[in-house]
């Protein structure tokens, strides 16, 4: 049976259940009873598609409204998670169908302009005109070789240790400081909260519960903290080596930043530190031998325009613009065709023409430059992107660059985490 022999439909309150146990099969995961209950609660089921084979949920896809932070501001976008078709399913053009009823959805109903997701297979997304838009940081710190520089500003504040209760408040104040100037980041609400510092013990494995470090002011005022558990790994030498797993860290300064650091360093009986942060992270430098931390890149937040001309002009660029740029969407066909980004003093406009093209590329490679992070010039070394007047490959690569590489701070889901 292909896909147009399925029903592919919204999924009902009384199929929730089923519909998420059905997804996390498709993964390899359990959902215990407090986890299906945070999830539930994040879910707006009238954006939650499912496929139907004799009545059971055999295939699903959600839609997260949230905000992301881009150059120069903030966008809706359509956080896309939970994507899964059961085993028994697959290679059926199932997967095709509920990408195309979503994007289809979002560019009609006039929702949000962009789509991002976290793939856990980086060669599927692509063809539906998803790019990689940021990339994470696996670091591995020897803690021991952890020596900071004499010059570093630790600030004045203290880091404490809270209980989940007393640091979720705290933490929430700081994430929505540190978010709204960090390009990469969405905001999270209550029910995003929840499912981020969910705890449960079946998903620990060997590793301990959460702890939480707040960094506060003299004056109380919280400014930083990092999430992390403990654990650990194999030294090879038959026994193990304790290891500071750090799920998240924030800091509203530089100073809460090092401190925070020199906090994680310091914790006994601990040979590593393993945390994923930006790709131009900030601790190497602090610290006298750099090479104490080593890092490893891997593909985070992928995104794609929904609506290319909502999408470019709502964010800013680095330089004054006037190009045309000739795209190819075979997947969403109404973004197809030549438009004109005109942007400058921190405001775009980007419309439909007849004008010749400067610049042709797909819909995937906006995607990926979207946030400042791939390069259109890398995209282009690779073939992907065709220069069709002198010098506006330059111009366009810069103006779209940021002042800091984009991340994404979440966990395995984007818009849940």
């Amino acid at each position: 049976m292909t896909a147009s022999q399925f029903r592919l439909r919204c999924v009902a309150e009384q199929e929730f259940v089923p519909w998420a146990r059905m997804i996390a099969d498709t993964y390899g995961m359990d959902r215990s009873e407090e986890e299906l209950a945070d999830q539930r609660a994040a879910t707006d089921l009238a954006r939650t598609l499912a496929v139907f084979d004799e009545g059971e949920p055999v295939a699903g896809a959600s839609v997260y409204s949230r905000m992301l932070t881009v150059p120069g501001g903030v966008l809706p976008v359509a956080g896309v998670a939970s994507v899964g078709v059961a085993p028994t399913h697959r290679r059926r053009g199932i997967l095709t169908s509920m990408m195309r009823a979503q994007l289809t959805d979002l560019y009609e109903q006039r929702r949000e302009p962009i789509a991002a997701l976290r793939p856990s297979e980086a060669g599927i997304y692509g063809r539906y005109g998803y790019g990689p838009a940021t990339v994470g940081n696996r670091m591995r710190c020897d803690r021991r070789a952890m020596r900071f520089r004499p010059d570093t500003d630790f600030g004045e504040g203290i880091v404490r240790l809270k209980h989940a209760v007393q640091a979720r408040p705290l933490l929430e104040r700081i994430y929505d400081r540190v978010r709204t100037a960090s390009v990469g980041w969405p905001d999270r609400q209550m029910a995003h909260w929840a499912v981020r510092l969910a705890d449960c013990p079946h998903r620990r494995g060997t590793a301990t519960s959460f702890r939480f470090a707040v960094h506060q002011e003299r004056d109380g005022r919280a400014t930083g903290y990092a999430i992390y558990r403990h654990s650990s790994a194999p030294d090879g030498l038959g026994g193990g080596a304790g290891v500071v797993e750090v799920a998240e860290l924030a800091a509203c300064s530089r100073q809460a930043y090092a401190a925070l650091w020199r906090f994680l360093a310091g914790i006994d009986l601990v040979t590593w530190i393993d945390y994923e942060g930006a790709v131009d992270e900030s601790l190497p430098y602090l610290l006298v031998d750099p090479r104490a931390v080593q890092g490893a890149p891997v593909d985070r937040l992928w995104l794609r325009p929904v609506d290319v001309d909502k999408a470019l002009a709502g964010r800013s660029y680095s330089l004054p613009l006037d190009l045309v740029l000739d795209v190819r969407d075979d997947f969403c066909p109404w973004n197809g065709g030549r438009h004109r980004l005109q942007a400058e003093a921190g405001s775009a406009i980007c419309e439909p023409t007849t004008a010749p093209a400067d610049i042709r590329l797909t819909a995937a490679e906006l995607g990926a430059a979207f946030l400042g992070g791939t390069t259109l010039t890398a995209l282009a070394a690779a073939g992907l992107i065709e220069e069709l007047r002198r010098g506006a490959l330059s111009l366009a690569s810069t103006a779209f660059r940021g002042e800091r590489e984009p991340w994404y701070p979440g966990g395995w889901a984007f818009p849940l985490y």
